[in-house]
Protein backbone atom coordinates (compact mmCIF):
# COMPACT_ATOMS: atom_id res chain seq x y z
CA UNK A 1 0.00 0.00 0.00
CA UNK A 2 1.59 3.32 -1.25
CA UNK A 3 -0.35 6.51 0.24
CA UNK A 4 0.09 9.58 -2.73
CA UNK A 5 0.05 13.06 -1.05
CA UNK A 6 -0.97 14.81 -5.05
CA UNK A 7 -0.98 18.45 -5.96
CA UNK A 8 -0.90 20.07 -9.62
CA UNK A 9 0.47 18.94 -12.83
CA UNK A 10 0.18 16.05 -14.95
CA UNK A 11 3.01 14.23 -13.08
CA UNK A 12 0.89 12.92 -10.65
CA UNK A 13 -1.75 11.06 -13.39
CA UNK A 14 1.57 9.44 -14.89
CA UNK A 15 2.49 7.90 -12.02
CA UNK A 16 -1.56 6.84 -11.06
CA UNK A 17 -1.21 4.82 -14.54
CA UNK A 18 2.05 2.76 -13.91
CA UNK A 19 0.97 1.83 -10.39
CA UNK A 20 -2.65 0.76 -11.61
CA UNK A 21 -0.99 -0.90 -14.33
CA UNK A 22 1.09 -3.01 -11.97
CA UNK A 23 -2.03 -3.43 -9.21
CA UNK A 24 -0.30 -1.81 -6.67
CA UNK A 25 -2.88 -0.75 -3.68
CA UNK A 26 -2.86 2.59 -2.80
CA UNK A 27 -4.88 6.25 -1.72
CA UNK A 28 -4.19 9.42 -2.59
CA UNK A 29 -4.66 12.70 0.05
CA UNK A 30 -5.48 15.56 -2.37
CA UNK A 31 -3.43 18.45 -1.75
CA UNK A 32 -4.26 20.23 -4.96
CA UNK A 33 -6.23 23.56 -4.71
CA UNK A 34 -9.11 22.45 -7.36
CA UNK A 35 -9.44 19.11 -5.47
CA UNK A 36 -8.56 17.48 -8.89
CA UNK A 37 -8.90 13.74 -7.79
CA UNK A 38 -12.41 14.01 -6.21
CA UNK A 39 -13.84 11.49 -8.75
CA UNK A 40 -11.18 8.54 -7.70
CA UNK A 41 -12.75 6.58 -4.73
CA UNK A 42 -9.39 6.03 -2.91
CA UNK A 43 -8.99 9.76 -2.74
CA UNK A 44 -9.38 12.01 0.46
CA UNK A 45 -9.34 15.89 0.29
CA UNK A 46 -7.61 16.90 3.35
CA UNK A 47 -5.74 20.02 4.76
CA UNK A 48 -2.06 19.95 5.15
CA UNK A 49 -2.86 21.26 8.48
CA UNK A 50 -4.78 18.39 9.63
CA UNK A 51 -1.90 15.87 10.70
CA UNK A 52 -3.85 13.86 12.70
CA UNK A 53 -6.19 12.88 9.91
CA UNK A 54 -3.63 12.08 7.14
CA UNK A 55 -1.61 10.20 10.32
CA UNK A 56 -4.83 8.28 11.03
CA UNK A 57 -5.76 7.54 7.22
CA UNK A 58 -1.91 6.24 6.90
CA UNK A 59 -2.16 4.33 9.99
CA UNK A 60 -5.73 2.85 9.18
CA UNK A 61 -4.77 1.56 5.57
CA UNK A 62 -1.81 -0.39 7.30
CA UNK A 63 0.38 2.02 5.01
CA UNK A 64 3.97 2.54 5.55
CA UNK A 65 5.41 4.36 2.90
CA UNK A 66 4.34 8.04 1.22
CA UNK A 67 4.96 10.13 -2.24
CA UNK A 68 5.02 13.69 -2.70
CA UNK A 69 4.36 14.39 -6.47
CA UNK A 70 2.48 17.53 -8.65
CA UNK A 71 2.79 21.10 -7.62
CA UNK A 72 1.77 21.16 -3.77
CA UNK A 73 0.78 24.86 -2.87
CA UNK A 74 2.51 26.73 0.03
CA UNK A 75 -0.34 26.66 2.51
CA UNK A 76 -2.10 29.72 3.64
CA UNK A 77 -1.54 29.56 7.66
CA UNK A 78 -4.03 32.14 8.41
CA UNK A 79 -6.70 30.14 6.88
CA UNK A 80 -5.28 26.27 7.55
CA UNK A 81 -7.41 24.02 8.85
CA UNK A 82 -6.29 22.66 11.88
CA UNK A 83 -6.72 19.40 14.07
CA UNK A 84 -5.02 18.87 17.82
CA UNK A 85 -2.40 17.22 15.80
CA UNK A 86 -2.21 20.06 13.16
CA UNK A 87 -1.68 22.97 16.24
CA UNK A 88 0.60 20.56 18.49
CA UNK A 89 3.17 20.86 14.60
CA UNK A 90 1.95 24.62 14.01
CA UNK A 91 5.47 25.97 15.46
CA UNK A 92 7.22 24.15 13.17
CA UNK A 93 5.71 24.51 9.97
CA UNK A 94 5.34 28.73 10.98
CA UNK A 95 9.35 28.37 11.18
CA UNK A 96 10.07 26.50 7.96
CA UNK A 97 7.82 28.55 6.34
CA UNK A 98 9.79 31.92 6.59
CA UNK A 99 12.45 29.63 5.01
CA UNK A 100 10.19 28.83 2.05
CA UNK A 101 8.45 26.63 -0.19
CA UNK A 102 10.76 23.83 0.17
CA UNK A 103 11.62 24.65 3.76
CA UNK A 104 7.87 23.47 4.28
CA UNK A 105 8.00 20.21 2.56
CA UNK A 106 10.95 19.43 4.33
CA UNK A 107 9.51 19.79 7.65
CA UNK A 108 6.27 17.71 6.19
CA UNK A 109 8.87 14.80 5.69
CA UNK A 110 10.72 14.96 9.00
CA UNK A 111 7.12 14.68 11.02
CA UNK A 112 5.87 11.24 8.65
CA UNK A 113 9.33 9.93 9.75
CA UNK A 114 9.01 10.79 12.95
CA UNK A 115 5.52 9.38 12.89
CA UNK A 116 7.17 5.84 11.10
CA UNK A 117 6.33 6.65 7.72
CA UNK A 118 8.83 6.60 4.84
CA UNK A 119 8.87 9.17 1.79
CA UNK A 120 10.23 7.95 -1.50
CA UNK A 121 11.46 9.62 -4.90
CA UNK A 122 8.10 10.94 -6.55
CA UNK A 123 9.70 9.19 -9.53
CA UNK A 124 10.18 5.86 -8.09
CA UNK A 125 7.51 4.60 -9.94
CA UNK A 126 8.31 6.70 -13.36
CA UNK A 127 12.22 6.47 -13.84
CA UNK A 128 11.17 6.77 -17.53
CA UNK A 129 10.49 10.20 -16.59
CA UNK A 130 14.07 11.12 -15.85
CA UNK A 131 17.03 11.57 -18.76
CA UNK A 132 20.71 10.59 -17.85
CA UNK A 133 23.74 12.62 -19.46
CA UNK A 134 23.78 13.69 -23.19
CA UNK A 135 22.23 15.70 -26.11
CA UNK A 136 18.97 14.77 -27.26
CA UNK A 137 18.53 16.63 -30.12
CA UNK A 138 19.94 17.72 -33.71
CA UNK A 139 21.12 20.95 -32.52
CA UNK A 140 24.18 21.11 -29.90
CA UNK A 141 25.07 23.47 -27.53
CA UNK A 142 28.20 25.58 -29.16
CA UNK A 143 31.40 26.24 -27.40
CA UNK A 144 29.94 29.39 -26.85
CA UNK A 145 26.56 28.44 -25.05
CA UNK A 146 28.95 25.46 -23.44
CA UNK A 147 30.39 28.82 -21.18
CA UNK A 148 27.22 30.65 -20.87
CA UNK A 149 25.20 27.38 -19.76
CA UNK A 150 28.74 26.88 -16.99
CA UNK A 151 27.59 30.48 -16.21
CA UNK A 152 24.32 30.02 -15.64
CA UNK A 153 24.97 26.88 -13.66
CA UNK A 154 26.82 29.04 -11.33
CA UNK A 155 24.41 31.65 -10.68
CA UNK A 156 21.71 29.26 -9.54
CA UNK A 157 24.39 27.63 -7.06
CA UNK A 158 25.00 31.50 -5.37
CA UNK A 159 21.12 31.06 -5.07
CA UNK A 160 19.14 30.81 -1.22
CA UNK A 161 18.41 26.82 -1.02
CA UNK A 162 15.01 28.28 0.28
CA UNK A 163 14.18 30.68 -2.59
CA UNK A 164 11.53 29.67 -5.68
CA UNK A 165 14.45 29.72 -8.15
CA UNK A 166 14.68 26.58 -9.77
CA UNK A 167 15.28 28.21 -13.37
CA UNK A 168 16.56 31.03 -15.07
CA UNK A 169 17.87 32.24 -18.90
CA UNK A 170 20.92 33.16 -19.79
CA UNK A 171 21.78 35.25 -23.14
CA UNK A 172 24.52 36.99 -24.30
CA UNK A 173 26.84 36.16 -20.53
CA UNK A 174 23.93 37.98 -19.19
CA UNK A 175 20.96 36.72 -17.14
CA UNK A 176 17.80 37.92 -18.21
CA UNK A 177 15.30 36.44 -16.12
CA UNK A 178 14.86 33.97 -12.92
CA UNK A 179 12.49 32.63 -11.89
CA UNK A 180 9.97 33.27 -8.95
CA UNK A 181 7.38 31.81 -6.68
CA UNK A 182 4.95 32.25 -10.04
CA UNK A 183 6.75 29.83 -11.62
CA UNK A 184 8.67 28.73 -14.77
CA UNK A 185 5.84 29.73 -17.47
CA UNK A 186 5.51 32.81 -16.01
CA UNK A 187 9.34 33.72 -16.17
CA UNK A 188 9.49 32.68 -20.22
CA UNK A 189 6.42 34.95 -20.67
CA UNK A 190 7.75 38.24 -18.89
CA UNK A 191 10.69 38.12 -21.98
CA UNK A 192 11.04 40.68 -24.19
CA UNK A 193 11.19 38.80 -27.17
CA UNK A 194 13.69 39.84 -30.53
CA UNK A 195 14.70 37.96 -33.07
CA UNK A 196 18.08 38.38 -31.44
CA UNK A 197 17.07 36.30 -28.11
CA UNK A 198 18.42 33.13 -28.38
CA UNK A 199 18.94 32.84 -25.04
CA UNK A 200 19.47 29.59 -22.78
CA UNK A 201 16.52 28.24 -20.04
CA UNK A 202 18.27 26.16 -17.45
CA UNK A 203 16.27 24.70 -14.48
CA UNK A 204 18.17 22.61 -11.97
CA UNK A 205 16.44 21.21 -9.07
CA UNK A 206 17.48 23.94 -5.70
CA UNK A 207 20.78 24.05 -3.59
CA UNK A 208 20.41 20.98 -0.89
CA UNK A 209 16.58 20.31 -2.18
CA UNK A 210 14.92 17.02 -1.15
CA UNK A 211 15.30 14.94 -4.25
CA UNK A 212 12.47 12.96 -3.08
CA UNK A 213 10.06 16.11 -3.75
CA UNK A 214 9.54 18.59 -5.82
CA UNK A 215 11.72 17.73 -8.75
CA UNK A 216 11.77 20.57 -11.34
CA UNK A 217 9.51 19.51 -14.29
CA UNK A 218 9.44 20.48 -18.07
CA UNK A 219 6.59 19.15 -20.77
CA UNK A 220 5.57 20.34 -24.31
CA UNK A 221 3.98 23.69 -22.62
CA UNK A 222 7.59 24.60 -21.25
CA UNK A 223 9.04 24.12 -24.98
CA UNK A 224 5.82 25.68 -26.51
CA UNK A 225 6.94 28.96 -24.09
CA UNK A 226 10.74 28.89 -25.25
CA UNK A 227 10.20 29.00 -28.84
CA UNK A 228 7.93 32.14 -28.05
CA UNK A 229 10.57 33.27 -26.24
CA UNK A 230 13.22 32.38 -29.02
CA UNK A 231 15.57 30.58 -26.87
CA UNK A 232 17.84 28.58 -28.36
CA UNK A 233 18.16 25.84 -25.91
CA UNK A 234 17.22 23.81 -22.33
CA UNK A 235 19.42 22.16 -20.19
CA UNK A 236 18.21 19.74 -17.16
CA UNK A 237 20.44 17.69 -14.93
CA UNK A 238 20.85 13.86 -15.27
CA UNK A 239 17.89 12.33 -13.48
CA UNK A 240 17.25 14.93 -11.32
CA UNK A 241 14.04 16.57 -13.63
CA UNK A 242 10.96 15.19 -14.69
CA UNK A 243 10.87 15.20 -18.33
CA UNK A 244 7.24 14.91 -19.67
CA UNK A 245 6.17 13.52 -23.13
CA UNK A 246 9.46 13.50 -24.60
CA UNK A 247 9.36 12.28 -27.80
CA UNK A 248 6.91 15.02 -28.83
CA UNK A 249 9.10 18.00 -27.49
CA UNK A 250 12.12 16.62 -29.07
CA UNK A 251 10.53 16.13 -32.38
CA UNK A 252 9.14 19.80 -31.76
CA UNK A 253 12.67 21.07 -30.42
CA UNK A 254 14.27 19.36 -33.26
CA UNK A 255 12.21 21.56 -35.67
CA UNK A 256 11.79 24.44 -34.30
CA UNK A 257 16.18 24.60 -33.85
CA UNK A 258 16.12 24.59 -29.77
CA UNK A 259 18.75 22.13 -28.45
CA UNK A 260 18.13 20.07 -24.93
CA UNK A 261 21.08 19.28 -22.92
CA UNK A 262 21.01 16.70 -20.25
CA UNK A 263 23.99 17.25 -18.00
Amino acid sequence: MIGLFLGETDFPNLILNNIKKDSIKYFIIDLSTKGIFKKNKNSKKISIGQFGKILDLIKKKKCKTVLFAGKIAKPNLSSIKLDFKGIYYLPRIIQASKLGDAAILKELIKILNENNIRVIKSNFYNPELTLKKGCYTKLRPSTNDIKQIKMGIKSLKLTNPHDHIQALVIKNNNIIAKETSKGTKKMLLSINITKNNRGILIKFPKIKQDLRVDLPTVGFDTLKDCNKANLKGIVLKSNQNIFLDRKRCINFANKNRIFIKII
